[in-house]
């Protein structure tokens, strides 16, 4: 992981658990040089909000069509929120060239000032603090840590805004030993369901720092599928390739759409968020979550038509979350789990910004220069369970037609063959999860 050349030893970035973010402290310093006088300009806060989720939303489609390029073939699971979070973070330790690229990269054209972007994320991690207890039907937790070398200068900026996360660990003189205990430190933060993350040779007496952020994410449905009624089907892989599924089924009132501009049928099946009036567990309700699977035709390409459809559209996710007619549905899920582990810098290469693991990267706010660092590599590990209860996140061709008129209930939900599938966040207005299930593992 390490590399001896160009700034002499490497950073390791880590992406870690289902969901991962950042906690930032109030802002006490500067990290950007020149933006100081941007800091002491009037800031609307909220408008800054809206524009940091816009730009994180846009993000997490772009990231879907480049993971899905880059592996094709394979069930898909990973956390855009988190790798969008942590990738903030490396904005704020960036200077000259590289902070345009991340800027860029991450969809921030809306403000030139640092600080901005600053304050717009630490009150959107503000107003998510209490949301979520794992005591009820859905439950969240987040937590982050900065692991630097001993011997590494942290600047006095970093030290202000992330006093409570940083921890310096002896990698020059106990590197493996550091990997087993940032592997104890996942496993512990994600509820045992992220085990060995780090891989022997992972951590070497190179290594400046590991940024690690871990979550774990539960959540019951709000209309539970029942188990009895759960039993082998056909799913159907291809037009020519089916093997047998453990096939969910429920039958409720759900959000139901059919997207014209996607070329598919859209579904909302919602967590529980506690309240007794189901009704009100959607959008007047901020704290809702809800899973999201978008269904096309049982056609040759059509699910990689659809992916890049979600990337197209920057405006796309808000219109599915409102887009939907509550009605009766025939709902047919398979149950399943998928773990994955990704390297991300292929992926971030796909999207612009391959420079970032380029020797000539400037990330020198970490330390004001004084030992400058650089990353190697971006991996991010996840998982997730899907079953009749809810969720734990540590062919036939179909002919569709498209809304013109209410169509007779019930109508038929049945994912037998290839969907995407998000874990949608009203209070932030984000994709905390994105999937592709293509077939049964």
């Amino acid at each position: 992981m390490a590399n001896p050349l160009g700034k002499a030893a490497r950073m390791l970035l880590l992406v870690l658990g289902l969901i991962t973010l950042l906690s930032l402290h109030p802002i006490n310093g500067q990290c950007s040089p020149g933006d100081e006088k941007k800091a002491s300009e009037k800031i609307d806060l909220d408008q800054s909000r809206s524009r940091l989720y816009k730009g994180e939303s846009i993000f997490t489609l772009q990231l879907l069509d480049a993971i899905n390029t880059a592996t094709p073939n394979e069930n898909l699971f990973f956390s855009p929120y988190s790798l969008y979070n942590v990738m903030l973070m490396m904005y704020f330790g960036a200077q000259n060239s590289t902070e345009k690229v991340l800027r860029t990269g991450l969809n921030l054209q809306w403000s030139d000032s640092k600080t901005t972007v600053q304050e717009a994320y630490d009150t959107a991690r503000t107003s998510l603090k209490g949301r979520f207890n794992e005591a009820n039907a859905v439950g969240f937790s987040s937590v982050d840590k900065l692991f630097f070398g001993r011997q590494i200068p942290i600047s006095s900026c970093m030290q202000q805004k992330f006093s409570d996360t940083i921890e310096q660990l002896d990698y020059e003189n106990q590197p493996e030993e550091q990997r087993l205990y940032i592997n104890r430190w996942v496993e512990n933060a994600t509820r045992g369901e992220i085990k060995d993350l780090l891989v022997p040779g992972s951590i070497t007496r190179n290594t400046k720092l590991a940024i690690a952020n871990a979550a774990y994410f539960k959540g019951t449905w709000q209309t539970k599928f029942k188990a009895a009624e759960t039993k082998k089907e056909i799913f159907y892989i291809s037009a020519d390739r089916q093997l047998f599924v453990d096939m969910m089924h429920v039958e409720g009132t759900f959000s139901h759409a059919a997207n014209e501009k996607l070329g598919c049928h859209i579904l909302e099946l919602p967590y529980s968020a506690g309240a007794e009036d189901e009704d009100s567990q959607r959008a007047d309700n901020p704290n809702q979550v809800s899973m999201f699977v978008f269904l096309p035709p049982a056609e040759p390409n059509a699910l990689t038509k659809l992916l890049a459809r979600l990337a197209a559209d920057t405006n796309i996710l808000h219109e599915v979350v409102n887009d939907g007619i509550s009605r009766k549905v025939d709902v047919k899920l398979p149950k399943f789990s998928i773990e994955k582990t990704i390297e991300m810098k292929p992926v971030l290469e796909r999207l612009g910004m391959g420079s970032l693991f380029e020797n000539t990267a400037n990330f020198d706010s970490f330390t004001d220069g004084r030992d400058p660092i650089g990353f190697d590599e971006v991996v991010q590990k996840a998982k997730i369970e899907v079953n009749e209860e809810g969720s734990v996140a540590a062919s036939a061709t179909i002919a569709f037609s498209f809304r013109s008129s209410r169509p007779a209930d019930p109508a038929m939900f049945h994912c037998n063959h290839p969907f995407v599938f998000i874990i949608y966040d009203y209070g932030t207005r984000s994709v905390l999860f994105n999937g592709v299930y293509r077939q049964p593992e």
